[in-house]
């Protein structure tokens, strides 16, 4: 991945943010109250053509003047954000392929905060991001159209055993980038 600045990787990142150690599984069968979102009322199917306007959404956040400013500390910035977007649909691209390719398979571990922190997200180019987030997208949207009709209820499990189908990775997948725009828009208003 491409950053903003020549920064050496061996020198201290110190762009962390308190890691999120809620179990978000929950939102498979509630309603997020930040958000609104209620997984269980979307069919996965969907997915590809939900992506053209979180793509477009995202684009317009990585040119905002303010991408690279932290609401608080703590707080990713719009571009942290769209970096962590970025690899959630890559890393659940992958996961959706596993489960279609193999009976009850168990996801690499991916700690999000530690990804954020290796993959120096303050300094990601705005603009890079902008166009690997959009081909990520697109990979995932690929999967999920050429899914066979008996891949929905095929089985995966997380490295810390949350079970998930297919519909249900999806499911929580869409939470969470659609979380990610709530996010975002509480720091910038609507973009």
């Amino acid at each position: 991945m491409d950053t903003m600045t020549d920064t050496p990787a061996e020198q201290p990142y110190e762009g962390a943010v308190e890691p999120d150690t809620k179990d978000w599984t929950w939102v498979l069968r509630e309603t997020c109250p930040e958000c609104g979102f209620t997984a269980a009322d979307v069919d996965p199917r969907t997915v590809p053509d939900l992506i053209p306007a979180q793509t477009a959404f995202w684009r317009r956040v990585l040119v905002h003047p303010r991408v690279a400013e932290r609401p608080a500390p703590d707080v990713w910035s719009p571009l942290e954000y769209a970096c962590h977007v970025r690899d959630v649909y890559d890393i659940f691209g992958t996961r959706v392929e596993l489960i279609r390719d193999e009976d009850d398979p168990t996801f690499r571990n991916w700690d999000q905060d530690q990804a954020a922190v290796e993959g120096r997200y303050r300094e990601q180019r705005p603009l890079v991001v902008a166009d690997e987030l959009t081909e990520c997208a697109a990979a995932l949207a690929a999967i999920v159209k050429t899914l066979p009709d008996d891949a929905w209820d095929r089985k995966g499990e997380r490295s810390n055993g949350s079970s998930f189908t297919t519909t249900t990775l999806l499911q929580y997948f869409l939470h969470d980038v659609v979380h990610h725009v709530h996010d975002v828009r509480q720091h910038l208003g609507e973009v």
